[in-house]
């Protein structure tokens, strides 16, 4: 079961801090997963500048320019955020019982586990 789904608010917690220009510490909500490749998108955070050539379209207007976008960080470079706390807290699971229309179910849940100090 992943720990991290699309949806998520996560926390980074490595790479430069923002007072040189990195994204340590900021917190945003998962775009994408890309579980291939172990990385997700962040919004917000790692934004890079793409460079287009410029072109003609079909119809005859202009393309290209400079665009900015969110690229993939890998997913072991962020922590999901816990609720309650709003830090960086590690994931767990537990298997619950449901009771749906009648029919007994057994579910594994995701919950954030203790809020570490400096996680």
């Amino acid at each position: 079961m992943a720990k991290i789904k699309k949806g998520d608010l996560v926390q980074v917690i490595s790479g430069a801090k923002p007072e040189r220009g990195g994204d340590r510490g900021k917190q945003g909500k998962v775009l994408e997963v890309l579980s291939e490749q172990n990385r997700v998108i962040v919004e917000g955070v790692n934004y890079v500048t793409k460079h287009n050539r410029v072109g003609q379209s079909q119809r005859g207007t202009k393309t290209g320019g400079i665009e900015t976008f969110e690229a993939p960080i890998h997913i072991s470079n962020v922590a999901l955020v816990d609720p309650s706390t709003k830090k960086p807290t590690r994931v767990g699971h537990r298997v619950e019982e449901q009771v749906k229309d009648g029919v007994k179910r057994t579910v594994r849940v995701r919950f954030a586990k203790k809020s570490g100090k400096d996680l």
